[in-house]
């Protein structure tokens, strides 16, 4: 076979895997639209303490076990977020939204909107939420650690720490250091 054939089929693979993919997605949008109407159907106010929250198994969330069994085969190996919380004087496990689980408080009272088991909003019950901190990709990791480093070592040759060469950095570029400095002078006429 020629070179030019193997690319040919390995396209027509590539094209055919492309149109499965698309169609089994939109069928697996219609099954989520479906479900959000159910949930927001069935939805509920109320106060919660947030006890603990994990992300665990799902054999090992404390979840009933009608619903362990009815979960898909494929998601029991993954993690769920789960919410211990007391609701009344009950205690029990909850699963929340991906969304909000970085928001929900721990050892704290909120308003949750809760369908079933299922944890859908959160809000706080006697002050607001404080939003996590962003998560920081790799390469700004990376390019922070570098900056450390290079800070470290510019203040090291100054004779300074590390602080003092920041705040001098800091003021360096203002228009109150550099005003006298560096301004043109006017040409009068």
């Amino acid at each position: 076979m020629q070179i030019w054939q193997i690319l040919t089929i390995i396209m027509v693979i590539l094209l055919i895997i492309l149109v499965v993919l698309y169609f089994v997605g939109r069928r697996l949008e219609k099954k989520q639209a479906e479900q959000q109407v159910q949930i927001d159907a069935a939805k509920q106010n109320v106060t919660l303490l947030i006890i603990d929250k994990k992300r665990l198994p799902i054999k090992e969330s404390g979840l009933p076990q009608q619903v362990i069994d009815s979960t898909p085969a494929l998601l029991r190996r993954s993690k769920l977020p789960i919410v211990k919380v007391k609701a009344g004087n009950r205690v029990m496990n909850m699963v929340a939204d991906e969304k909000i689980f970085d928001y929900i408080p721990v050892k704290k009272e909120v308003r949750a909107t809760v369908s079933g088991i299922y944890i859908t909003d959160v809000a706080g019950l006697h002050s607001s939420l404080d939003k996590p901190e962003e998560k920081k990709g790799l390469f700004s990791k990376i390019r922070g650690k570098a900056q450390d480093k290079q800070d470290e070592l510019r203040a090291e040759s100054r004779g300074a720490t590390v602080d003092e060469y920041r705040d001098s950095n800091r003021t360096a570029g203002t228009k109150r250091a550099t005003k006298r400095k560096y301004r043109p002078k006017k040409k009068k006429k």
